[in-house]
Parts: C-alpha cells; sequence; structure tokens
C-alpha cells in the first residue's frame, strides 16, 4: 500500500493461461536466502533501488521476472556469477508501496527457469533464460508412486511435530496428485532446511530423484524433530513435576496456616535467615550462610546432609561477629584489682597497666601476645583471670597440655563425621564475644605426631599481623583474632619451637619470698580453705609463727600449691574434732603444727651437718618448678689419675667438673697441695639424689670449691651457697635463675651467696629490697675469689686424709 492510500496494484492469470508463455529474455530479481519454487505462492520484499525500479518496469510490462537466489547473501550488486543457475519465471500478484520507498510483493512461481546469459546490469539485471524441462521415465512410475506415498506420511508427521507448520498443510499435501508439484510444495513449506538444500531440489529436474532427496530430507527432519519431541517431553514433566510440589507446598502451607499450624522446617529457616541478618557478619561470611541456608532449604529433613548443614549454620550465627565487650580503662582500679589478687609479680602487673595505658590513649592498638613464664602455683592462671575482670572483658581458658592434633586449633573439615571447630573458635563461642582474654594454658606442653604439629597451627593464631583473617578448617570462613588478648603460660621455654616463641613476650614470673608466702596465706589460702571445710575464721584462727613453720619445714616449693594443701590439711584436722564433738575454737601455733602434720619435711640443720666435713659445697640450681639447692661432694682416694662422675649428670654437667679439676690442677700450689697429686691419686665427683637428670654450667663454682675443700682438708662454710659458669682461665661467669636461687637459698636457711659478678644487676631488678638487706651476696669474677670466700679460713680437717705427698704451707689467694 502506498502513502497516498491508493489500492495497491495486482492482477492474476487469465483461467484459461495459469502458465503463460514466458519470454526469452527477462528481468532477473536476485533473492537472499530465500528459493522460489513452481506452482508456490511468497511474499517479498524489495528494498534495493535496482530491483524496486525492475518491479515497477516489470509491472508495466507483463508482471513476469526471473527470480534466482544469490549463492552469497552479503553481495549488494550481483553478478552472473553469483546467482544459482536455475531459478523460476514468476508472477507478480500483488504489489505494496510502503512509506520508505520499498516494496510487498505477493508473487507465484510458475516454471522452472535456466539463466544463460545476462544481458545487462543497468538499471537492473536482464538475462537470457530458457525454461529448464522436468524429466521423468515411465519405467519409475510405480517407485514415483511409492515414494509419494513415504513423502505424504512423513511430511503429515513433521506437520504434527513441528509448532512452526500449519496442520493446513497436509490437507494441501495430501490433495496435489502431480509428485513433481508435490515435491516442490513441500520442499517451499520446510522451514527448517537451508537454502541450499531448497536449491538442491530446485535445481533436481528428474522428479524420481527429486523426490529421492526430499523423502531422505524429510527422514532426517523427522528424526531432529522426534529427538526435540522427546527432550521437550522430559523438560516439561520435569518441570510439571516441579510446579505441582510446588503448588501441593503451597497449598499445605495455607492449609497449616488456616489451622493455626506451622511447617518446623520453614519456621527453623525463616528463624536461621533472621538470625544471620542480625549476627553482623562479614559480607563474604553472609553470602556463604545464605547460600548454606539456602541448600539446606530445599533438603528433607530426613537426608544425610541435612544435620550436617544445620550445624554448620548454627555454629555461623552463633559466633560472636560484632559482639565485643566495652571494656572501661580505668587504671587506679585495675591496679587495685591486680594487687588485691596477687602479691609480687610486679613486672607482669606493670606490663599489663602499660598495654592498657597505651590501650587508653590508642584504642586501634594490636593487643600484645604475652606468655608468662614461671614455675607451677606461681599464679600464672590466676593472673590472667584477674586481667579479664580488671579491665571487664569475659575469660576464656583452653588447655593445651598434652594436644597433639592439630586439628583441635584449627577444627576438623566438614567432610568428616562428627567434625566440629576448634579449641579457638569454640571458645569464641563460649565467650560471646569477640574481644575476650583468651588464655593458652601450658603452652609447652604442646605434642605432634602423624596428626600434625598444633605448635604450628598457632604461628597464625599468634600472630597479630595474620590472625585478622583466621579460617577455621571447619567454619572455611575468615574470622577476625585481632581484638583477642591472648595470654600463655609457660614452665620452661626450651620445648617451644622458635618461630611460636618469638610471636610472644615473656615475662618471667619468678617464685614467692617467704614473706610473699606469708601474705598470700592471710589474705587469700587461708579464707579459702576455712570455708572450704565447713569452718568460720572464729572457729580456727592461725598464727604467724605457724604458717611460718609451714612455709619453712613442710612445703620448700617457688609456688603456694603445697602451702594451701597443707592449711587445708590444718583446716580438715580442726573440723574432724568438732564433728566428733569438740567445740573448742583452736589457734593454730606452731606446736599445733608439729602436732597436726607430724615432724616437718625439710630441717635447716641438714646443710649445716653434711658440709661438716672436707669436700662438701652447697650449690644452687634452677628447675621447671623453682629453685633449688644442689650438693656436689669430692672425695680423693689412691688411684692412676682418673675422674669419675656420678648423679646422672648432663654433659654439660660432666665438662664443668673436667674443667674444674683442671684449674685446680694448675693452680694447686696456691692452696698448698703438691701440683703432682692427681698422678697418685682417684677423684670422685657425686651429685646425690642420682635419679634426678642435671645438666648446666651454673654448677662449675660449686664444683671447684668441693674438690678445693677435699684437697686442702678445710671445709665448705654451712651457711654459704654459690653458682657460676667457670672458664680455665679461672673466669666466673653469669648464669640464669637468679631469682629461683636465691628463693632457694633463702627456703633452706641459707644467708650468704657466691654469684657472678655480671649477675649483680639482675639481683637488683629480680630482688626486693627486703630481700636483699636479709642476705649477703658476694659477687665474684674470679674463681680464686669464689674459693676464699667458700672454704672455712684456717680450719683443720676433721677427718684422717689419705697419705700423699707432704703439702706445703698454704699460699696466699691469688
Amino acid at each position: 500500500m502506498t502513502g497516498n492510500n491508493d489500492d495497491p496494484k495486482s492482477d492474476e492469470l487469465p483461467p484459461g493461461e495459469r502458465t503463460p508463455a514466458i519470454p526469452t529474455e527477462l528481468p532477473v530479481l536476485p533473492l537472499r536466502d530465500t528459493v522460489l519454487f513452481p506452482n508456490s505462492f511468497m511474499p517479498l520484499a524489495v528494498a534495493r533501488e535496482t530491483s524496486v525500479r525492475l518491479i515497477d518496469d516489470a509491472i508495466a510490462n507483463g508482471k513476469l521476472i526471473a527470480v534466482f537466489t544469490q549463492r552469497d547473501a552479503s553481495v549488494e550488486e550481483p553478478t552472473q556469477s553469483d546467482l544459482y543457475t536455475v531459478g523460476t519465471a514468476t508472477h507478480i500478484h500483488k504489489m505494496f508501496k510502503l512509506p520508505d520507498g520499498s516494496l510487498r510483493l505477493i508473487v507465484q512461481g510458475l516454471a522452472r527457469l535456466r539463466l544463460d546469459t545476462v544481458l545487462s546490469s543497468a538499471p537492473y539485471l536482464r538475462a537470457q533464460v530458457t525454461p529448464a524441462a522436468e524429466g521423468t521415465n515411465d519405467a519409475d512410475r510405480l517407485e514415483i508412486d511409492a515414494l509419494a506415498r513415504n513423502i505424504k506420511t512423513n511430511f503429515q508427521q513433521v506437520v504434527s511435530l513441528s509448532p512452526l507448520l500449519s496442520d493446513d498443510l497436509q490437507t494441501l499435501a495430501s490433495n496435489i496428485v502431480e509428485p513433481g508439484r508435490l515435491a516442490d510444495f513441500i520442499a517451499s513449506s520446510l522451514t527448517t532446511i537451508s537454502t541450499a538444500v531448497k536449491q538442491e531440489v530446485l535445481e533436481t529436474l528428474d522428479i524420481r530423484a527429486r523426490m529421492d532427496n526430499l523423502n531422505r530430507i524429510l527422514i532426517k527432519e523427522l528424526e531432529v524433530l522426534e529427538l526435540g519431541s522427546k527432550i521437550q517431553s522430559q523438560v516439561q514433566s520435569e518441570v510439571g513435576k516441579n510446579q505441582r510440589e510446588y503448588f501441593l507446598r503451597e497449598q499445605m502451607k495455607a492449609i497449616q496456616k488456616e489451622l493455626g499450624e506451622g511447617d518446623d522446617q520453614t519456621k527453623e529457616n525463616e528463624e536461621l535467615a533472621e538470625k544471620i541478618e542480625m549476627a553482623g557478619m562479614p559480607e563474604a561470611v553472609k553470602k556463604e550462610a545464605l547460600r548454606e541456608l539456602d541448600r539446606l532449604s530445599k533438603m528433607p529433613v530426613a537426608a544425610a546432609e541435612y544435620t550436617v548443614a544445620r550445624t554448620y549454620l548454627d555454629w555461623l550465627v552463633a559466633l560472636p561477629w560484632a559482639k565485643r565487650t566495652e571494656e572501661v580503662i580505668d587504671l587506679p582500679k585495675t591496679k587495685q584489682v591486680l594487687d588485691a589478687d596477687h602479691s609480687g609479680l610486679e613486672k607482669a602487673k606493670d606490663r599489663i597497666l602499660e598495654y592498657l595505658a597505651v590501650r587508653k590513649l590508642n584504642p586501634e592498638v594490636k593487643g600484645p601476645i604475652l606468655c608468662f613464664l614461671g614455675p607451677p602455683g606461681v599464679g600464672k592462671t590466676s593472673l590472667a583471670r584477674s586481667i579479664a575482670n580488671s579491665i571487664g572483658r569475659k575469660f576464656v581458658r583452653v588447655s593445651l597440655g598434652g594436644m597433639r592434633d592439630e586439628a583441635e586449633i584449627r577444627g576438623h573439615r566438614r567432610t568428616y563425621i562428627g567434625a566440629l571447630p576448634g579449641q579457638i573458635v569454640q571458645g569464641l563461642r563460649r565467650a560471646e564475644s569477640k574481644n575476650p582474654v583468651f588464655i593458652l594454658d601450658e603452652i609447652d606442653k604442646l605434642g605432634s605426631d602423624f596428626r600434625g604439629d598444633p605448635a604450628s597451627a598457632l604461628l597464625e593464631v599468634l600472630d597479630p599481623e595474620q590472625n585478622n583473617s583466621f579460617r577455621d578448617h571447619y567454619l572455611d570462613v575468615p574470622f577476625d583474632l585481632s581484638e583477642v588478648l591472648f595470654l600463655t603460660t609457660a614452665n620452661v621455654l626450651d620445648p617451644i619451637p622458635a618461630a611460636l616463641r618469638d610471636r610472644m613476650e615473656v615475662l618471667e614470673l619468678a617464685g614467692y619470698t617467704e614473706e610473699e608466702k606469708l601474705q598470700i596465706a592471710f589474705e587469700h589460702l587461708i579464707a579459702k580453705q576455712v570455708k572450704n571445710n565447713g569452718l568460720t575464721p572464729e572457729q580456727v584462727a592461725f598464727a604467724e609463727p605457724a604458717i611460718r613453720n609451714v612455709i619453712r619445714g613442710y612445703t620448700r616449693e617457688a609456688g603456694v600449691r603445697n602451702l594451701e594443701r597443707e592449711i587445708g590439711a590444718l583446716c580438715r584436722k580442726v573440723a574432724r574434732r568438732r564433728a566428733e564433738g569438740d567445740e573448742t575454737n583452736v589457734v593454730i601455733t606452731p606446736e599445733t603444727v608439729i602436732e597436726m602434720l607430724g615432724a616437718p619435711s625439710y630441717l635447716d640443720e641438714e646443710i649445716e651437718n653434711r658440709t661438716k666435713d672436707p669436700g662438701v659445697a652447697v650449690g644452687l640450681a634452677w628447675t621447671p618448678a623453682g629453685g633449688e639447692v644442689l650438693f656436689v661432694e669430692a672425695s680423693r682416694m689412691q688411684g692412676g689419675g682418673s675422674l669419675t662422675l656420678t648423679g646422672h649428670l648432663g654433659d654439660v654437667m660432666k665438662e664443668s667438673a673436667r674443667t674444674a679439676l683442671s684449674w685446680f690442677r694448675a693452680h694447686a700450689a696456691h692452696y698448698g697441695v703438691d701440683p703432682s697429686f692427681y698422678k697418685d691419686s682417684e677423684i670422685h665427683l657425686h651429685v646425690p639424689s642420682g635419679a634426678i637428670p642435671k645438666d648446666g654450667p651454673s654448677a662449675g663454682v660449686t664444683m671447684v670449691s668441693a674438690l678445693a675443700s677435699q684437697l686442702t682438708g678445710r671445709p665448705v662454710r654451712g651457711d654459704i651457697a654459690m653458682t657460676g659458669e667457670i672458664t680455665l682461665s679461672g673466669r666466673v661467669l653469669p648464669v640464669g635463675g637468679i631469682k629461683e636461687k636465691v628463693l632457694a637459698a633463702r627456703r633452706h636457711g641459707i644467708t650468704e651467696l657466691i654469684m657472678p659478678r655480671q649477675n649483680e644487676k639482675n639481683v637488683k631488678e629480680d630482688l626486693t629490697e627486703d630481700l636483699r638487706k636479709e642476705l649477703t651476696i658476694h659477687f665474684v669474677s674470679e674463681i680464686s675469689e669464689a674459693v676464699a670466700i667458700a672454704l672455712q679460713p684456717g680450719a683443720q680437717q676433721t677427718t684422717t686424709p689419705m697419705p700423699v705427698d707432704t703439702p706445703a704451707e698454704p699460699a696466699p689467694v691469688a
């Protein structure tokens, strides 16, 4: 239809002339991706300028044109080589002009044409054409009839399966009798076959061959449609099933809602979704939680994975992703709480107060990883609890003693039955806060085996630069541990791997002095034990001398655990008396202590008795349980110049003994001993308590003093103890564990000590002023100084020495 609403130009073939005479020269209309068959009608769109002009001229000159399909649809101005050689003579039935200048045609194919020669290309293509006669053989008539029937049957099935073909095509095809025309009709009706295939059918002039080719095309098309129909049926079946389940679920929900009932699983899922929203998770964690919840909502409750997924979500929503305890930093109050809970331990308290002071000025500062190092019973764990109480944080304690499985720290993967998160995540869930005080107790007792190394797993936990994205194996999402104040405790540092030790700031907590133990007993232990044993302060009272007696005679330890046990034993004795009918209030005195606890386990006069003979010196040793007094005994006998060492000594201690003997042999003349004494003598050094392994270099001074005492016949003073490493040149080198050793000497009633001069700074820093006033400490830098102080001056030996060469008069001490 044109823009001025004129009627479209139309015309039809005269009734008696269905196939008019075809001229030998016709205008050629190239078609793109379209094949026009004889005896078929087709709408065409014409937009090319040359094609529009061609149609206008054709309308004026008989309405006959030749239609040929382009080999390549992208060619804009095709030539003879760009067109297929077989086309169709076409009659234009109707033409519509559109406002944009293009045309819409309805054309009818008349007969096959063969393109002979293009006569002109301007203003449009004109070519010389000849009719392409169709051929058939009478002998093939029977086969053609059979093919026609097969083609009709197959075409009916194709039409019934294809949603693109109208059912009317079956009726039209069944009414066509002529085989060639049937083939052309069906080929033109199939919209799914390609242009090249249609052109091949058009170019096949032999009717039997054309029908055979078309039959093959239909069979292939039928197979494709049947497969597609099968796939579509399966999809629709599945979709229908899902839709049916969905509708049934919705109906069930509506019914339950009307009845006032609810779907438990739906309620649980909705509650979980609310908890996930309220938990304050980071975006990545929230995304993972919602993904898992979506999986859970699609699982039946009876599924094996349901419990696993539900437990995982319960852990995720229970963790304190955004919950934290608001701490109140009040330094005077914190100091007051720490002092009230613990006597002494000034270094540890000062370090905590320093951290809190910095945090008050800079709330973003990362917490230190502190390690409280000290013997058992000095209050390492209780100090951590006091720190939590003083700053208002939650407290979590995890004991690492004997832990061998790396999964105890990082958790088990969810693929394992009964998997759970590690102790770090479990502790945070118990605390319900992301910034608790988290104590890792007995970190030096960690083990390792084929299940992994927990100490290595702690490297990430205890590193402030890494633990802000700690990933537990069970959760498999990052959790921020940077706000946790981690505290660890240990008795010794040696078992802790170097990398883990490097991440911690070590604070040494040495043992308590007698005065500190006395204060702890009266401020904490007595009240606790009186209450635990069902007594009241009026029913039992403790005198100060009694507690001193217990400390000195019954408990020689660095901490106060045994002291608490002995106080508890005294309370139990009183409780028994009251239970038996004796209602008398009891005051615990030194005499009462001996009556109730028996004879003292430790006697001060033991050291005096053991050192009255030459050859016995008192040393000081450090142990994981605190300091201890160590005796070194030397004996000389007739022999052939050998040194015997006993007492379960380690290699370092054996080397110290050989060094001590070598130094004394080199300086024997200074002490009035024949330098050749070793030629006819055998020296035996023994350290009692032979079942206990001993090692370390700090007994060197003690060994020299014992050898000098034995060989000179001068006993070592009974009120003096010593420690220090020695060298062959006679130097005394510094040692560790000074406070523990001093406290051990004080517990045994020793009042004088010999120590390396380089340890003088440790004495001033580690010992209280009151303790230093009670002791006389001799600082030495040469072995000769230590020997001169240790030996009793001018004392005669009390036992008969073995016959040796007569010694000369003692020379002055170097």
